[in-house]
């Protein structure tokens, strides 16, 4: 069939042509809108799972859901290596754009712009020669708010500063942190505090963070009292309706079907994998023939898919990790798909589990692993315990 009309996204963050099997996140968000709109207190939001289940589409959405609302909004992914000083200081500076032309008193947009300039320069890690570093701001940089060169006490003040731009017009800011699980602890220390003040002095202000699952422990050890500052949305595969939808719908616009059975083929080889629902799905449609789309359709297409799976799914992953990184992981893979304990994986290598500490340390850095809890630890992208036990060791 033409693959110019394929409807199929299996991309990083791009959003699928039907976003199913999400209503139940989207109207929670909704409502968060609707009740800081009314002013009313309102936790943020962090939503968690593994690699591929459409956390980055989701957070893009949830982008688009308040833009609809007026609101200033701002987003960025977070570095394991870098400070969110800079990055928040331009996701606001965005936000603050958004909403100053219908702001009636330019000098308060003018007062923020100041604070906001002092924030961003006042950043202790930045290298020697960058302090004047801004981003695009022509107004001078205020002094004795938000410029302390601590995080956690100027984090707070921009935020209620902003939160106090946007009380103005009635409407809030919404600050999205991809990748959340990337911030380092003392920004995400100071993250938390400022998400406590706003929690308490009501303002239109909330952050929206995605990141792998282990993301509220994260959060935890950082603050205790995290586990009531935010409120949690675990995403995981698609169920068969879903799964489904996402399939039909979408070729259903271009006037094409699938055959039950060919659906329940490509449920089977996704296992209800948003991502792998997309990937499939896509390269069925280019090989079939004609429609309806065929059993045979995706059994002929099933090898190609596996293999562009492997090579940028799961390949890419795989050759970040140093040889040492590759044995600790085929190790995983050899026990089980579910979470493993770390004793049992140090028992199949022979080894001490303190001596696999750095190996296992630097998977979680890299995001290819994560520790399901105490003593366990799992992969972060589905199915590749499956895709190790196919690789020469």
């Amino acid at each position: 069939m033409d693959p110019v009309r394929n409807p199929y996204a299996p991309g990083a963050g791009q959003r699928p042509p039907e976003l199913a099997g999400r209503d139940r996140e989207l109207q929670q968000f909704e409502v968060v809108l609707e009740r800081v709109a009314r002013g009313r207190p309102e936790r943020s939001m962090v939503v968690t799972g593994l690699r591929g289940v459409g956390k980055t589409v989701l957070l893009n959405t949830f982008k688009s859901m308040a833009m609809q609302r007026l609101w200033g909004t701002g987003k960025i992914e977070a570095r394991p290596d870098q400070s969110i000083r800079r990055p928040v200081a331009a996701a606001l500076h965005m936000a603050i754009r958004e909403l100053a032309p219908r702001h009636r008193a330019p000098e308060r947009i003018e007062e923020f712009l100041g604070v906001l300039k002092a924030f961003a320069m006042r950043d202790p890690s930045a290298a020697k020669g960058t302090s004047h570093w801004s981003p695009g701001i022509e107004v001078p940089a205020s002094r004795g708010r938000a410029d302390s060169g601590d995080l956690e006490i100027d984090l707070t003040e921009l935020f209620v500063d902003a939160a106090g731009v946007a009380t103005d017009l009635a409407v809030g800011i919404a600050l999205f942190i991809d990748e959340m699980q990337d911030v380092q602890p003392a920004d995400v220390s100071a993250l938390c505090a400022a998400c406590h003040e706003l929690s308490q002095t009501g303002g239109p202000l909330i952050v929206v963070g995605a990141g792998l699952p282990h993301l509220p422990s994260v959060l935890s050890a950082s603050k205790s009292y995290s586990e009531r500052l935010f409120r949690y949305a675990r995403i995981d595969k698609l169920d068969r309706d879903a799964a489904d939808m996402a399939l039909i719908l979408p070729a259903r616009e271009e006037e094409v079907e699938f055959t039950q059975e060919a659906l329940d083929a490509l449920y089977e080889a996704a296992d209800g994998y948003p991502y792998f629902v997309q990937a499939y799905g896509k390269v069925a449609w280019d090989l079939a023939p004609r429609s309806p789309i065929t059993i045979d359709d995706v059994k002929v297409s099933a090898p190609e898919a596996e293999e562009e799976l492997a090579v940028g799914f799961f390949g890419s992953r795989y050759e970040r990790a140093t040889p040492a990184e590759r044995d600790y992981m085929h190790a995983m893979a050899q026990i089980g798909d579910e979470p493993v304990a770390t004793a049992e994986v140090a028992d199949a290598l022979g080894r001490k589990p303190s001596s696999l500490s750095p190996a296992r340390d630097s998977l979680i850095k890299k995001g290819l692993i994560y520790s399901a809890e105490r003593g366990l630890i799992a992969f972060t992208v589905p199915h590749f315990g499956k895709f190790l036990r196919a690789q020469p060791i």
